[in-house]
């Protein structure tokens, strides 16, 4: 059915690899570009020998030129961009310039700044529109899943949502005392940045981990979890009606917590180039060279994850509250596709929604955020490709 081209190799880019290649039908092509070719080159030994053909490229994503000139070489039907956030609008400027359909999974944000937003991204809807190309904005878990749990709610369970808590809980044990489950500097970004929730048509700032609740999560028990911002918030609040109260947890174990304290009291998680040895280095981007790779977590992770949304609003003039997750086994993730539930839960969603493109459900030229299309064909891939989502209808909620 289709051809993609995938930039990227870590571990979000493997999962969403190894799902293509068992989804042959639609993904007959992929081309797996990465700044490192040896990764790429890796990843396609592993699993040629399948329907789907694999090629590899190097190509800096930073650089427009490049791309386009890979894009035209390769010919993709789509480009699913699992690189690093900082790279997006370099993609998108590339898809443009060569009419071709873009997916990510994490909103663009500037290298120098921690800002998590999606104004840059939504700039390109009307050039997309007039390309003809459809641009798909945070097709992971948490933005992206959540996003389709969100459309789904509305679209069968309520006339009208008021609240949303999103709630992600990691309950996997890699056994280090500090390592991060995605990119460190992207993960130390977020979680050391202010907390922002929605309310009321205004935003409230929080200082980071100021506000925590305990959450009894089905299937993992009580957890400590601190209201974050997460980009998802901002695109959600545009886009239900009616919404009175948007937030976003995360849970933290203490020892983790420990650590990233004392790293930002010594400077390490600074984004300010500081001069060492006549060189000028990013603290946070050394700490991410001796940190463990979240690649190499997977063989050592045990444990769940349980990432989901509890709605509460009105269906038929009556209050309503539902809750809608997926629980992610660890193990199982690994023994699948060698990685932990961390990446899969994002590699999943990037393939089906790159999918959703090839297949033609959500082909609508624009630049969409995954709220803004049908949620349905969407919901029932997951059931199919490995994260069947689970309801409740008398959740317990978050005070």
């Amino acid at each position: 059915m289709g051809k993609a081209l995938v930039i990227g190799a870590g571990g979000v880019a493997s999962v969403a690899i190894h799902k293509m290649v068992q989804n042959s039908d639609v993904f007959e092509e992929i081309c797996i570009a990465s700044r490192t070719k040896a990764k790429c080159d890796a990843l396609k030994e592993k699993l040629d020998g399948g329907k789907t053909k694999i090629t590899t490229a190097q190509v800096d994503a930073n650089n427009v030129d490049e791309l386009i000139t890979l894009i035209k070489q390769v010919k993709p039907d789509i480009v699913v961009n699992l690189a690093l956030p900082y790279q997006d609008l370099a993609i998108m400027d590339a898809c443009l310039a060569t009419k071709t359909h873009y997916l990510d999974t994490a909103n663009y944000e500037p290298e120098d700044t921690a800002k998590f937003e999606y104004s840059w991204q939504w700039a390109y809807r009307e050039r997309f529109e007039e390309a003809g190309i459809t641009g798909l904005l945070g097709s992971g878990f948490d933005p992206g899943v959540t996003s389709v749990f969100t459309a789904y709610a509305l679209k069968h369970h309520f006339d009208e949502i008021e609240y949303i808590d999103i709630l992600d809980c990691n309950a996997g044990d890699h056994g280090y005392p500090f390592a991060t489950n995605f990119n460190p500097e992207i993960n130390i970004r977020e979680v050391s940045a202010n907390g922002r929730y929605w309310e009321n048509g205004n935003w409230v700032e929080t200082k980071p981990m100021e506000i925590k609740r305990v959450y009894d999560f089905p299937e993992i028990g009580e957890k400590d979890m601190y209201l974050l911002y997460h980009e998802e918030l901002e695109s959600l609040a545009k886009n239900v009606p009616g919404l009175k109260r948007i937030r976003f947890f995360m849970t933290f174990g203490q020892s983790y917590l420990t650590h990233l304290k004392v790293l930002e009291n010594v400077g390490m998680t600074s984004i300010e180039p500081i001069e060492f040895e006549g060189k000028q280095i990013v603290p946070l981007q050394f700490l991410k060279a001796v940190l463990p790779d979240p690649a190499s977590l997977g063989p050592r992770t045990k444990g769940k994850t349980n990432i989901g949304c509890i709605f509460r609003g009105k269906k038929d003039g009556k209050e309503k509250t539902y809750y809608l997750y997926n629980v992610c086994d660890h193990e199982e993730c690994y023994r699948e596709v060698g990685s932990q539930a961390v990446s899969y839960t994002t590699g999943v969603p990037a393939m089906i929604g790159a999918m959703m493109v090839l297949n033609g459900y959500w082909k609508k030229p624009g630049v969409w955020n995954l709220e803004e299309l049908d949620p349905d064909p969407f919901m029932d891939a997951l059931n199919k490709w490995g994260l069947p989502w689970k309801e409740s209808f008398d959740p317990e909620l978050v005070d």
